[in-house]
């Protein structure tokens, strides 16, 4: 990889020993959602290029492709790559039978780290997080099976993704919550009543997604014009334009 001219300062994410670089690198929108997957040669290169200048948290999710955004992470962490990143990858969003359910069981669970592991082509995730809760199975049994995998040495440190401060403190019960993945940005700002407070309480670090406002604070609401109708943000175009409009006149 060429060397970098800028690096990127590192920080602790919760507090249970997990370090990271401040800026991470999402992969989601490389393989799914965000129009049709990009080249796989051209994100390779970028994530080289992103772990080349210090970014070195990279999130992924089983549901992501679904499963080709672990591959292309698998390829990219070749040679000597995956000693130098965090990741994050995640699980919960089932496709069985063509069906999208929300699984949290703890047979879903393993089976859902071990093929993580394999797409990904490694012996342990740094940070696991449930990517959605299973209202049909209580958390404290979900978060007893990660635990397992903890002290099997599959899983470093457990998140969650999405969940309410009452979910982030039972679950930090049973074992410790090193960090919790939510939408946080100048127009997603339900969490900072609860969600956030709790975190802070208890010691878990706080994941921010979309903290640009999935592009709209970048580009405006010409956004929508430059994207493809494979894109999820063209088809729910007209609440982020509308969320768009909210923000600039937010007082």
């Amino acid at each position: 990889m060429a060397a970098a001219t800028v690096s990127v300062p590192r920080i602790k994410l919760g507090s249970q020993g997990l370090e990271v670089s401040a800026q991470g690198l999402g992969c989601m929108g490389m393989s799914a959602f965000y129009g049709p997957p990009k080249p796989e040669p051209d994100m390779i290169k970028l994530i080289h290029h992103a772990v080349a200048a210090g970014v070195t948290l990279l999130d992924t999710s089983d549901m992501y492709g679904p499963h080709t955004n672990e591959i292309l992470l698998g390829k990219a962490l070749q040679g000597g790559v995956k000693e130098k990143v965090e990741l994050a990858t995640k699980f919960a969003v089932s496709f069985a039978d063509g069906k999208r359910e929300i699984r949290g069981d703890p047979a879903y669970v393993r089976a859902a780290c071990e093929a993580s592991l394999k797409r990904l082509g490694i012996d342990c995730i740094d940070l696991y997080y449930q990517h959605r809760i299973d209202k049909k199975v209580p958390i404290e049994v979900t978060i007893g099976e990660l635990k397992k995998l903890v002290e099997e040495g599959k899983v470093k440190y457990i998140g969650l993704s999405e969940a309410s401060a009452s979910t982030i403190r039972r679950a930090h019960a049973v074992h410790p919550i090193t960090a919790v993945q939510l939408e946080w940005s100048l127009w997603s700002r339900d969490a900072e009543e609860d969600i956030i407070p709790t975190c802070r309480e208890l010691g878990i670090g706080i994941v921010a997604y979309s903290p640009l406002g999935r592009g709209f604070f970048c580009s405006g609401a010409k956004l929508v014009d430059s994207l493809s109708e494979q894109d999820f943000r063209k088809v729910n175009s007209t609440y982020y334009l509308y969320m768009h409009n909210t923000w600039l006149n937010y007082p």
